[in-house]
């Protein structure tokens, strides 16, 4: 089809614009991406990646949330993925004499009639398809400006995003997919306005053809030429652009997802290598390790973690969508110099996420979890805080003063050690001591639990319950320290390593089959990031032990509590962390109590912003998580309980932060005659009648 001359112009731009524009930008994203700090060796890669083409080739990732626009998205991908064989045919058709697919394969002798017939259906449909989904988005972001593309005011934003960066791209990268894929289809067409005949299997292109049934041959002809080059022609000119664009997820998404960390959900990754001498967090840009910069990459702009965020949800200054475009902006910007290894250091604090919004983080994984390409802007967070509380800028009074009791006491609320246990003092049975006694279950009990008089009455609950059901269980008493979770998150390392070291000690001084705890974050450090040296023991949550001890009749419901009407609120740490969502559920089916779901639960709860966030001395203004969550509760009952008996509304936490921050938003959103905050335990004991024993 195209002429000697078309086809020289054609090879010699492809060389320019792809053989060395592009090339040279992919290849400066290599380098820059390996200037980052090591990660953890990754295993099996090739069987990985193959499993991220499969999740991006069946979309599974993007359908974890907004599930409408995730059609469209679908739309989208799946026209763009079969693209990649309509060019190669184009190509052949534009190069290959006498090569061509439309209508039915008639112009090529040898050409496998059934099988072209199928080809040109697809690419028929899909082609329609890719232009409806390209087209709500861009009347999503331009018309109906969609808010949940739009960051909260505050949030650190590159100057280049603030100028409207973000939708400029998106509308150059819209344009090009309306302009290579309607040219290719409106070709088609007017292939077949040359044919003189409609395609069967062409059924949309056909359509279009009638449209031009009174060209003449020639300018048939040039309309052809025209939107071939249009088609084709547009990707080696988009090529240089695409490198720097937001387009470029296409191909960085599986990547990242397939070089994904392999540790726990739960594990964060070491301060610094291990053995290395490097300082550990990150105060600058090519402080991160290296998967990071790699997420900077594989961004979407989408904001669909801003979405889950609770932080951002409710008009903080946090926005873990920035923290991955200002990575972007700012490696864009100082491309050339980074590539070749000469920029200098390009503060995070600076560029990329303020003080502020990095103590706003609750560490709730939420971010991650929603991302349909594998970013952790949490990671990057965790690096920073790190780095700031080496220099010692920006940390929350109340952070520090926690901080100070973990080091010294082993406990965030300024109690002494020989006060631990003290809560087991009131109790008419006799708790055994783990370091003089072996015992089947090791109870972490946890700070909360263990000083918080709002909470200890349920610790000694528990404690009653697993007597009565005739467990063999045990407590470490003062040798307990803090099982380090959030001092992690909250940056402070070597407190943790002291933390973990002294109850790693009191665990190797004890005699115990596995342990049982009623802290979901002390589950989450126990069980993913301590270092049991070949003695690692199971760790489980007190809600699966509860489960068991029904299930084998050593717990019997003698109250069913069918007056309840309940939802259920999911702990971070327990949930998105662990995956541990049914022991709760079949222990309230178990109880008789009638359980109705919040829009927001399991992988989707919305976190009560605690955590160490609990620690702050200072809360911003506005609505908190802890209340939003409350809202939610109330309008889930309401809807399926009505208005009447809310005395009998339950809101159930099976975490004791969670019962320390729900407990006051119900007071602070004015819903503590419409709906009780109860733990498990409250209920298992009402069920079995020993709250009256």
């Amino acid at each position: 089809m195209l002429t000697t001359i078309e086809k020289l112009i054609f090879i010699l731009l492809v060389a320019f614009f792809v053989g060395f524009l592009a090339l040279r930008g992919f290849w400066g994203i290599y380098k820059i991406v390996r200037q980052g700090r090591p990660a953890p060796a990754l295993k099996n890669i090739p069987q990985r990646m193959l499993a991220a083409v499969v999740q991006v080739g069946l979309q599974q990732t993007i359908f974890r949330s907004r599930p409408w626009l995730s059609v469209f998205h679908a739309f989208i991908f799946f026209g763009f993925s079969y693209y990649f064989l309509v060019n190669v045919t184009d190509l052949l058709e534009g190069f290959a004499p006498g090569f061509e697919l439309v209508y039915g394969g008639r112009a090529l002798a040898a050409a496998p009639t059934g099988l072209v017939n199928l080809f040109n259906l697809v690419a028929d449909i899909l082609s329609v398809l890719t232009l409806l989904g390209m087209i709500v988005f861009l009347v999503r972001r331009f018309i109906s400006r969609d808010q949940r593309l739009r960051f909260n005011e505050g949030v650190l934003l590159n100057p280049r995003v603030q100028a409207g960066g973000v939708a400029r791209d998106s509308l150059i990268v819209g344009g090009f997919i309306l302009l290579h894929v309607g040219s290719r289809f409106l070709g088609q067409a007017l292939r077949l306005a040359e044919h003189g005949a409609p395609d069967p299997f062409m059924p949309f292109a056909s359509l279009t053809a009638n449209l031009f049934g009174g060209l003449s041959p020639a300018a048939l002809d040039a309309g052809i030429h025209t939107t071939w080059w249009l088609a084709i022609g547009l990707i080696v000119l988009f090529f240089p652009y695409f490198v720097v664009s937001k387009h470029i997820h296409l191909m960085v998404a599986p990547i990242n997802l397939g070089l994904a960390k392999q540790n726990p959900r739960g594990q964060l990754d070491d301060a610094s290598p291990p053995g290395s001498d490097i300082q550990p967090g990150a105060a600058n840009l090519l402080d991160l390790a290296w998967p990071r910069l790699l997420d900077a990459y594989a961004c979407i702009m989408c904001n669909r973690c801003n979405d889950v965020c609770p932080a951002h949800s409710l008009g903080s200054v946090l926005s873990p969508a920035a923290v991955e475009v200002n990575k972007r902006y700012l490696i864009n910007q100082n491309f050339a110099a980074l590539a070749g290894g000469s920029a200098p250091p390009l503060s995070l604090i600076e560029h990329v996420i303020s003080p502020q919004a990095v103590w706003s983080c609750t560490t709730c994984y939420a971010c991650v979890r929603v991302c349909p390409v594998g970013n952790e802007p949490m990671a990057d967070i965790v690096d920073i805080r790190r780095s700031l509380l080496i220099q010692g800028d920006g940390l929350d009074s109340g952070v520090q003063t926690a901080l100070e009791s973990l080091s010294k006491n082993g406990n965030w609320f300024g109690q002494g050690k020989r006060a631990r246990p003290k809560w087991s003092k009131a109790l008419d049975i006799e708790i055994k001591d783990a370091g003089k006694e072996a015992v089947d279950y090791l109870w972490f009990v946890g700070d909360t639990a263990s000083f918080d008089s709002r909470v200890t009455p349920l610790t000694q609950a528990f404690a009653r319950i697993l007597h009565h059901a005739g467990v063999d269980f045990g407590i470490l008493g003062q040798a307990e320290s803090n099982a380090g979770n959030d001092v992690r998150r909250m940056g402070e390392e070597g407190l943790f390593e002291q933390l973990m070291e002294n109850n790693l000690k009191a665990f190797s001084a004890s005699t115990f089959e596995r342990i049982v705890t009623t802290d979901p974050h002390s589950l989450n450090t126990l069980r993913n990031e301590y270092r049991w040296n070949g003695n690692r023991r199971q760790v489980i949550h007190y809600s699966s032990l509860l489960l068991q001890l029904f299930e084998s009749g050593r717990l019997q419901v003698t109250q069913p509590l069918s007056a309840y009407v309940a939802t259920y609120h999911d702990p971070c740490y327990l949930g998105r962390y662990n995956g541990e969502y049914q022991a709760v559920r079949k222990l309230l089916q178990h109880l008789g109590v009638a359980l109705h779901e919040m829009p927001r639960n399991c992988e989707n709860s919305f976190c009560c912003g605690g955590g160490g966030h609990i620690w702050m001395g200072e809360t911003p203004p506005g609505e908190r998580p802890a209340e939003n969550r409350i809202r939610e509760a109330v309008t889930t009952l309401t809807a399926h309980a009505g208005e009447g008996k809310q005395e009998n509304w339950l809101f159930v936490v099976s975490c004791p932060k969670d019962l320390i921050m729900f407990s006051d938003a119900v007071k602070t959103t004015a819903n503590d005659g419409a709906i009780q905050v109860i733990d498990l335990i409250q209920l298992v004991e009402q069920a079995t009648g020993l709250d009256k024993a």
